[in-house]
């Protein structure tokens, strides 16, 4: 395929799936802090009823694999979508604890669906392209998340509770979605009979996998708890504290946007090992400052920091030889996202037994832990090679 410009359609498609998922996870990101005041949670409650939403996405990367094995990426890709827009406005009319996990164990599970048949749609549209352009489908993501982010921002500013913010949210993103999904390209599940749609992730992505761990548990850090470190430990309003996402979400974009470029210019590895030394810093310049703006400082060097390990990590599994790439992404993210399920609960009960601070020391170190492994990406790099799909 030498004609680029029959993709600018699906790429366009695809682009904008990646902005509306970012979008709606960072509706409820924004409203972390106010419907933990609705509710009354403490730290250490608010981190088990965040399990909920890291237990929904495990479940569903377990099964994703199989889902675009029988269905195709382009209809989980719309499906996912589709569920996320019906369950995000539930997160708000959740009258207590219990009812909220099960909302948030619905939400991730449909955040994840999308996530890895969107990726696989990204490989699709990069591998014919024949050029780097995973990056820039999750800088995509990382302007929704802006987008999102700074709407629940002006949302909470206007004392506008999240049951009109996510409703309103749904609404936009389902229509903007709707408009571009007939260019998603359309594939074709090749699921055998009899085969079993649960999968574990192959042991050629473990080390891939365990890098984006240590990113996940960064971003999952950054989504779940940014905002409430800014409310609690420096008294900000939260309309301030939606800002610490949004500054993490502005230079993850930046970041992501740049990633094509590095990923064509320098081998993965220093990438990976300087931006998990920057978000180290990051992290720790938030734990140790006592201004609030410094804490947005930090945060935007956590974003840049992280920004292109995931979808480095995700590019290579999804061209993975003699590995399909939706069972190559599905594995990365079922490993990876364990940082989503793993971390909100062990932050809250860190910080209940000591206090916010200290438990972000705990990110900290797992984040810094990229500048050694990230040599790992390297050995399996070598198989990702960008080759025109032999339908072509």
């Amino acid at each position: 395929m030498t004609d680029s410009s029959r993709w600018n359609a699906p790429r366009l498609a695809v682009l904008v799936a990646f902005f509306v998922n970012g979008a709606l996870l960072a509706a409820w990101v924004s409203r972390i802090p106010s419907v933990q005041t609705t509710l009354n949670l403490s730290e250490g409650a608010l981190g088990i009823v965040l399990l909920g939403m890291g237990t929904g996405v495990l479940v569903a990367l377990s099964l994703t694999g199989g889902l675009i094995g029988r269905f195709g990426s382009r209809f989980v890709t719309i499906a996912g979508a589709i569920a996320m827009v019906v369950f995000l406005p539930f997160l708000a009319l959740a009258p207590n604890a219990i009812t909220l996990w099960i909302a948030l164990f619905l939400f991730g599970a449909a955040t994840s669906t999308m996530d890895v048949a969107m990726n696989d749609q990204a490989v699709l549209v990069e591998q014919r392209s024949q050029k780097p352009l995973m990056s820039s489908f999750h800088g995509s993501w990382s302007i929704g998340a802006l987008a999102g982010a700074m709407l629940g921002a002006g949302i909470a500013g206007l004392s506008f509770g999240p049951i009109p913010h996510f409703i309103f949210a749904s609404t936009l993103f389902f229509i903007l979605m709707a408009l571009v999904s007939r260019y998603l390209l359309p594939t074709e599940g090749k699921k055998e009979k009899g085969e079993s749609m649960f999968r574990l992730p192959p042991r050629v992505v473990w080390p891939l996998g365990a890098i984006a761990f240590c990113a996940a548990i960064g971003e999952g850090a950054m989504a779940d708890w940014s905002g409430v470190y800014l409310n609690r430990t420096f008294q900000t309003t939260v309309a301030f504290a939606a800002l610490g996402f949004a500054a993490f979400s502005l230079t993850m974009t930046i970041g992501r946007f740049a990633g094509d470029w590095l990923a064509a210019k320098f081998n993965p590895v220093p990438v990976v090992r300087f931006g998990g030394l920057l978000a180290f810093i990051g992290i720790m310049a938030a734990i140790i400052t006592t201004e609030p703006f410094v804490v947005l400082l930090g945060y935007a060097a956590v974003g840049l920091g992280v920004a292109n390990v995931v979808p480095l990590s995700f590019s290579a599994a999804g061209k993975l030889s003699n590995l399909p790439a939706g069972v190559g992404i599905a594995g990365v993210a079922t490993i990876g996202y364990a940082g989503f399920l793993a971390g909100p609960p062990l932050i809250g009960l860190i910080a209940e037994a000591t206090s916010l601070r200290f438990a972000m020391l705990f990110v900290a170190l797992l984040v810094g832990s990229l500048f050694f492994s990230a040599k790992a990406i390297n050995a399996t790099n070598s198989e990702a090679q960008f080759a025109t799909s032999p339908s072509d």
